[in-house]
Order: structure tokens, then sequence, then C-alpha cells
């Protein structure tokens, strides 16, 4: 049995064993903002702490739509590897760098294109514009990167190998970290420097990356001829990728919005939102990890027509995030003002009314867990569109108006603001419960081979 083979031994180990790598890769990649964020707050005020918050919102915004359209990627793969058809895998491996390739050109030309737009549709507080500015535009450059490393690693867990992407992300958090103390530190570049160290250090991840591709054996065999790329591949990989990347993308831009309401506030509330925001993205590597986890084991097990362990491993993944989850809302519950002043110590206003947000906003790492996890499980089996619609049901119907509602009527708090995402994620999980359980009845996932 191959070592990166998913579809035997014990569903829980196998899970575990792929999603550690996976999720440490995820902590050193999250950590790049929050180094930024935490350096920016020991040698800069508020202005700069929010430059660096709001642009580093919309590159992971950026970043969470590559990582969703890579992810039809690593279900095409994973199913190739999971049916034994190893010529398929390198087909879609080379329609995968021809689709990002693509991407990551034309992303990069509209992005530069349009910084300013973007800075005023936020409505950024005039007083980080210039900052913001500069950290967006060395971000937007560095795109290339960013889109190189997220597809590599979509590759890598498609063939069942979590492991080297973060040996990469490892070398390269190191160096994100040094760099960040250089640039904004003693040579006081500021928001821009931090955006120069995230950029420089994710260059140096691709370049680890595609030496080590060139050096190892994958356990497929690519050629000239994989590069042009399968007009069925191409189907493929965007029937997933595309709807989680559209419900990724509106994830994103409903934590835009509710940031254009935190802005629009104040820029002591703007900085607040911005912290938490990041400290939450931190807090849901977990359900992330899982997300993908689930994704890439139930589609080699698809694939080989092993749909019990699919349906096994959905549950031990939901049964992870939610205890996982349950101890960092309980922790959030006491420690929520020194987290905060991790990152804004001068600024008690910030820490404050940052603390209400975290201490509601944190509900959300355990009931997230449960669709995240039917997320994975739905595109393993080529149904993303059952997670694009309650994404985008949580969004329309409670994420957005209830951040919106909490604002006018509770001005001197954010504790209500906080609720909104929680309140969303319980939507989403009780319509992924509803579609398994239909779905389940139709005999969508019958056992092949067991």
């Amino acid at each position: 049995m191959n070592a990166n083979d998913l579809t035997h031994g014990g569903v829980f180990k196998n899970l575990v064993r792929f999603s550690l790598p996976y999720l440490l890769s995820c902590f050193l990649q999250t950590f790049y903002g929050l180094a930024d964020l935490f350096i920016t707050g020991q040698f800069n005020g508020a202005s700069a702490i929010t430059a660096v918050s709001v642009g580093s919102q919309v590159t992971h915004m950026l970043t969470v739509i590559i990582v969703g359209l890579a992810m039809g990627s690593t279900v095409a793969i994973s199913r190739s590897i999971g049916a034994g058809d190893r010529r398929a895998a390198s087909s879609c491996i080379g329609s995968t760098a021809v689709i990002f390739t693509v991407f990551s050109l034309a992303a990069t030309a509209l992005l530069l294109l349009f910084t300013d737009g973007i800075l005023a549709a936020l409505s950024t507080p005039a007083e980080a514009v210039p900052e913001a500015r500069q950290y967006l535009t060395v971000c937007f450059a560095g795109v290339p990167f960013i889109t190189a490393y997220n597809v590599i690693s979509s590759i890598f867990r498609g063939l069942g190998d979590t492991k080297r992407p973060m040996y990469f992300v490892a070398v390269a958090g190191v160096v994100n970290v040094g760099l960040d103390y250089l640039l904004i530190g003693p040579m006081g570049m500021g928001a821009m420097g931090a955006a120069l160290a995230t950029v420089l250090a994710q260059g140096l991840s691709v370049v680890m990356a595609l030496a080590c591709m060139a050096r190892m054996e994958l356990g497929v065999s690519l050629s000239k001829e994989d590069f042009r790329g399968s007009h069925r591949h191409f189907a493929a990989i965007l029937k997933v990728g595309l709807p989680i990347a559209l419900q990724d993308g509106l994830i994103q831009i409903a934590f835009l919005v509710i940031t254009v309401i935190a802005n629009k506030r104040g820029l002591d509330v703007a900085a607040a939102v911005g912290i938490v925001e990041k400290v939450i993205c931190f807090l849901f590597l977990v359900p992330s990890a899982m997300l993908s986890s689930v994704s890439a084991i139930a589609a080699q097990n698809a694939g080989a027509g092993f749909h019990r362990r699919s349906r096994k491993t959905l549950a031990c993944g939901i049964g992870i995030s939610v205890a996982v989850g349950a101890v960092f809302a309980v922790l959030c519950q006491f420690w929520a003002e020194p987290i905060l002043c991790l990152f804004a110590r001068e600024e008690p206003l910030v820490i404050a009314m940052g603390a209400q947000y975290l201490r509601a906003y944190v509900l959300d790492c355990v009931i997230a867990g449960v669709h995240f996890c039917f997320s994975g499980y739905f595109c393993a089996y080529q149904r993303p569109l059952i997670s694009f619609g309650h994404n985008l049901a949580s969004i329309l119907l409670v994420r957005i108006p209830g951040a919106y509602l909490a604002s006018l009527c509770f001005p001197d708090s954010l504790y209500p603001m906080g609720l909104a995402a929680p309140l969303g994620s319980l939507l989403s999980s009780i319509i992924c419960v509803a579609a398994y359980a239909w779905l389940t009845r139709r005999g969508a996932w019958e056992d092949r081979r067991e």
C-alpha cells in the first residue's frame, strides 16, 4: 500500500495523519498575517494597525479564493488516485498549472489597477489610506507567488501528501518574522515593510516547492503534453473549484462588508474588528484543516468506491472540529483582553471593544466546524453547489443584515455584532444536515466495493 493511500487503515488515524501537517502549514501561513499585525503594533499606532488589518483582509480574501479554486484540483487528483488512474492524475496536474498561470497574471493586473477603488469601497479611515495603499500594492504584485504556493500545496494534497508543504512554509515563516522585525522596526517601513516581508517569504516557499517537485518521485509521470491542458480535466477542476471559490469569495465579501460597517464607526472600532478578524482566522485553522482533509480523504475513497469510509471520515472531522472549537470558545471568554493586548497594548479602547467582539464571534468556532466538514464532504462527491447555497443563504439572511442591525441598535458595544457570525453558521449547519439526510435517502453515496 502506498504511504499516501488514504483508502485503507483506520479512518481516524488517516484523518489525523493527513490533517496535522496541513494544520501546521495553515498555522504557519496564518502566522504571517498575525506576525505582521503584532510587530506593526509594537512599533506603530492605530493608523498603521488599521492599514495592515484592512490590507491583509483583502489579501486573505484573495488567498481563500485561490485555495477554493484549487480544491477542484485536489478533488480531481484525489479521485484519479483513488481510482488507480495515474495518467488522469498527471493530466489534472498539468491542467491545474495552465488554469492558475492565467488566473495569477490576470488577477495581478486587475488588482493593481483597482487598488484605490478597493480602499474606497472599504471605507478605509483617511489616516490609514496611504499605508494601506502601499501594503496592497506590494501584496498585489506578489499574487503569482501566493497563487503558486497554494496551487502546489493543493497538488500535494491531491496526491495524499501534506508533509512537504508544511516544510516549505515552515522555513518561509521563520524568514517572514525576521524580515518583519527588520523592515518594520529598524528600517521603519511600517505597513509596506509588513507586506514586503510576507511576499518575499511566500516567494521563498515557492522556490523551495518547485525545487522539491523537480527532484522527488511524485508517484505520477508528468510530460510536456500534460501542461497543454485537457478540456475534460479543465471541466472537472472548475466544476468543483469555481463554486467553492465563489462561496469563499462571498464569505470574505461578507467579512469586508462587516469591515466597512466597523470602519464607519471610527478608527478604534476599525482596528478592534481588524485584530479580531485576524485572531478568528487563526482559531479557524482546525475547521479549515478538517474541510480540506475530509475533502481529500473522502475523494480518494469515493474514487475507490469506499463510501462508508467517506462517511466515517466526515463524522470524525465534525467531532474533532466541534471539540477543539469548544475549547477555544471557553478560553476566549476569560482571555479576550490579554489576546487583544498582544496587538494593541497602547490602545485601551481598541482592547475593550475588541474583547467584546471576540467573546461573541469565537462561538462561531464551535458551530462552523459542522458545516465546514460537510462542505468538504460535498466537494469530494462533486456537489459543491450545496456548499455554495448554504453559505450564500447564511451571508444574505444572517451575517450581513445581522451585523448591520447590531451596529445600529447597539452603537456602544461590539458584542451583538459579533453574534452575527455564529448565527449565520447555525443556519449553514442546519441546511447541510438537511441536504445530507435528503441525499442519503436517495442513495447518493452507495457502497460498491465494501
